[in-house]
């Protein structure tokens, strides 16, 4: 047996949530490439694992599960051309802290800064910022090992629309080892945090408050027609310049830090009321460091275009007596639009909403149908690696360039290897 393999009756336990237990019989946690292409080349079904913080089966496989926590290293750092090149197993966290110490930054982060960069970019995961494009958007090369173990490289100045098909692979285009990505100089952040926001302010001035500053965020329990609460991310050298005044449309300037979920200590989370810091302390609402959000919850998040922000929001206030009592927090975001093929954001600005659930999936399957049919007139789209019971059929019609996608996944992977329950029920069925 090789020394990078666990033993198959170890159970390889559940994701990061421990909502979902993995089923595959094997987990490998290879040292080396050319490990994993011997692996690839070998297994019936394999899939590559994350950081497991998926709150469903994509990353999941029947056989073989690879891990790429040992890739853990930062190849290069290409100062001509602002780029970095990083293994598969890093994470933004990790790779923030390293740019920021020599002198760049990345365009933007997830809300957790403990999600690895691979497998975040594969779903489209995402911060936000009228002007901000999904984490995937800042790839421009990457490193993948096909259905036959064979090494391919992939550039966004090369590769064109393979590449933008690539991308946001959802792991079937095959076990990305390398990413590179897009960089600029370092900047600094400050936070501010307004309270209670009545929630009819968002129909004249949705926009204006989500472009106020650099990364936007609402936070709600849909409950009392209010936004709990406004997260203002002001980047220091944008032109915007937020000027953080003691009311936002009658939402009151925080006087202590605040956590998502006001009854929970703020100790977790990066540091607010305008106290400027590096953007990888301040982007993200948790510290590295800590335990993120609440822990024990599960998550969904819709996507929908984002001139229909305002309509979305209010569908989902009135079924408040539905939603609410499942609920720990729910955020809303704003993404800008892309061209990677299977990103939700593909040729759409959008807007989310992100739901923080208890810990009850029975309760929550129940509520996410009605949740979905009153989203349905603006073509929702689900997030990839969360809770969702849109039917296959209709998901399949929300993206224009399934079938490219699906005849690029035959040419990497012509018998299927890395195609999971998952795929196989969401893209084939």
């Amino acid at each position: 047996m090789p020394p990078f393999l666990y033993r198959p009756d170890e159970e390889i336990g559940t994701n990061w949530a421990g909502n979902y237990h993995y089923k595959a019989k094997r987990l490998h946690v290879p040292e080396e490439v050319s490990q994993v292409q011997e692996l690839v080349k070998k297994a019936k079904k394999v899939r590559v694992l994350g950081s497991r913080h998926c709150f469903n089966s994509i990353a999941d496989s029947p056989e073989d599960l690879v891990s790429l926590k040992n890739f853990k290293e930062v190849v290069s750092l290409d100062k001509k051309a602002n780029t970095v090149t990083v293994g598969a197993g890093v994470r933004y966290g990790d790779l923030a802290s390293y740019l920021h110490k020599n002198g760049y930054a990345l365009h933007n982060l997830a809300s957790l800064p403990h999600i690895s960069i691979a497998g975040a970019c594969a779903t489209a995961t995402h911060g936000s910022g009228v002007d901000n494009g999904n984490l995937a958007t800042a790839i421009s090369g990457m490193e993948i090992i096909t259905a036959n173990g064979e090494l391919q490289n992939l550039s966004k100045e090369i590769d064109g629309e393979q590449f933008n098909g690539s991308v946001v692979g959802l792991g079937g285009v095959g076990a990305v080892t390398k990413v590179t990505l897009d960089i600029e100089p370092t900047y600094n952040v400050e936070q501010y945090v307004y309270r209670d926001l009545p929630v009819n302010h968002l129909e004249d001035h949705f926009d204006e408050i989500m472009s106020s500053a650099y990364s936007v965020s609402l936070f709600t329990d849909f409950k009392n027609n209010s936004i709990n609460q406004v997260w203002i991310k002001n980047r220091l050298d944008d032109d915007r310049n937020f000027k953080a005044d003691e009311t936002l449309f009658d939402a009151r300037l925080a006087d202590r830090h605040m956590h998502p979920i006001a009854d929970i200590s703020a100790e977790n989370c990066t540091r607010q009321m305008g106290m400027p810091g590096p953007w990888h302390e301040r982007l993200p609402h948790f510290r590295m460091n800590f335990t993120p959000s609440s822990g024990d919850e599960l998550q969904s998040e819709f996507f929908v275009p984002h001139e229909h922000a305002y309509e979305a929001i209010s569908e989902i206030y009135k079924m408040s007596d539905q939603v609410a009592p499942h609920l720990l927090i729910s955020e809303i975001r704003t993404i800008d639009a892309d061209d990677l093929w299977m990103s939700p954001c593909y040729n759409q600005p959008s807007v989310t909403l992100h739901f923080t659930w208890k810990p009850d999936w029975e309760s929550v399957r129940k509520v996410l149908p009605d949740i979905e049919k009153r989203l349905a007139p603006y073509n929702v789209r689900p997030h990839w690696g969360k809770l969702f019971t849109l039917s296959p059929d209709v998901l399949q019609s929300r993206y224009e360039k399934l079938s490219d996608f699906k005849a690029l996944l035959s040419e990497y992977d012509p018998e299927g290897k890395f195609r999971n329950d998952f795929l196989q029920e969401h893209l084939y069925s």
